[in-house]
């Protein structure tokens, strides 16, 4: 198997992702007028980013999970050089797999604690050891690696 992903290549490229996806989430719901919150005079309605949640969290678990799946990377690992691997033998795990991995990370994000759980899940690859797992990958039995 190839080395392990440093974890500050691992985060840039979840943020890269993150921005790619959210720019789509954004496009798909504005014309729509879903948002985290609308401003209508005097009066601030908030109750709409629900339906955004619902979007994101679609958009995100489909994105990563027909990515990882389907090329072992997304776009911030391919352009960053890493891939996601089965812990147990190296290679791209399967739909299944990439759909647990996802779900992990993705509804807890978009459902209650965004940045919270951002840092808890990605973050725990600073401190893992050996494999330097999220809990994301744990949770699926992955790893991320270097292909470059």
């Amino acid at each position: 198997m190839p080395p392990l992903a440093d974890s500050a290549r691992r985060t840039l490229a979840r943020i890269i992702d993150m921005v790619l996806v959210g720019l789509v989430v954004w496009l798909l719901t504005w014309p729509f007028g879903i948002g985290e919150y609308n401003v209508d005079g005097n009066d601030v309605n908030v109750g709409n980013s629900l339906w955004q949640s619902f979007v994101a969290a679609v958009l995100y678990i489909a994105y990563d999970t027909f990515m990882t799946a389907r090329f072992g990377q997304t776009l911030g690992k391919k352009w960053l050089k890493l891939r996601v691997a089965n812990l147990s033998d190296g290679a791209t795990p399967s739909v299944q797999t990439s759909l647990t991995r996802a779900a992990v990370l993705w509804l807890p994000f978009a459902f209650c604690c965004a940045c919270v759980w951002t840092v808890i899940a990605g973050g725990w690859s600073f401190f893992d050891r050996p494999y330097k797992q999220g809990l994301h990958d744990k949770a699926a039995r992955t790893v991320v690696v270097s292909t470059g």
